[in-house]
């Protein structure tokens, strides 16, 4: 029997993915998440063969998760289920282990086949996905990250010299929901620190 575990912190999309899962003779769903932490301390336990892990979650970001499970659980296959379709963000999650990326916008057929082609040993990503990183570069070669309004004002903060308990106090916000969004800039831009990153928005005139 397959073991899948699903990390999500939306239970509209939890529920959708089990009984989805669950209509696939042989797979039963052993367990689902709303947190990284959660997800590790099962799998401490417990034997998955195949997680479907969204990338925006309360205590962590999909590419450390998914690198701690690669780096754990070899055996066990990663499938990101995603909003986002920023072309970065998918070819970093591929990098580090992922063995497909579908968005969440993939009908039930897509999504069964895709996980199927992984369960085989192989890559599988959505049409979407496909033609999004297939598309061709700018001419500069520079891809501009979409960013939501508020990632725009931590990044103009994070620019500003600000501490994460500094721009959440002026946001109004938590520590742990600057650190996420910390997290998806990263991860958008492709960088691996803040320094970096405020240069690379400069360099790509967001700042």
């Amino acid at each position: 029997m397959l073991q899948i575990a699903i990390v999500d912190d939306h239970p509209i999309v939890v529920k959708g993915l089990k009984d989805l899962l669950e209509t696939a003779p042989g797979w039963t769903v052993a367990g689902c998440f709303h947190t990284g932490s959660d997800l590790l301390s099962f799998m401490e336990g417990n034997e998955v063969q195949l997680v479907l892990l969204d990338i925006s979650l309360p205590d962590t970001n999909g590419m450390l998760l998914c690198q701690g499970i690669r780096r754990r659980w070899p055996d066990t296959q990663v499938v990101v289920v995603s909003n986002l379709s920023d072309r970065s963000i998918i070819r970093q999650m591929l990098h580090e282990g992922a063995a497909g990326y579908l968005l969440k916008t993939a009908g039930p057929e897509e999504m069964l086949a895709c996980i199927h082609e992984v369960l085989k040993g192989n890559t599988s990503i959505s049409k979407e996905v496909q033609e999004i990183i297939s598309r061709p570069e700018l001419d500069t070669g520079a891809v501009i990250p979409e960013l939501t309004k508020r990632e725009k004002q931590i990044l103009q903060l994070l620019a500003e010299g600000k501490r994460s308990g500094d721009i959440a106090r002026e946001l109004f916000i938590s520590p742990l929901t600057v650190k996420t969004h910390r997290a998806t800039l990263l991860q958008k831009f492709g960088v691996n620190n803040i320094v970096a990153l405020v240069k690379r928005a400069q360099e790509l005139r967001l700042l």
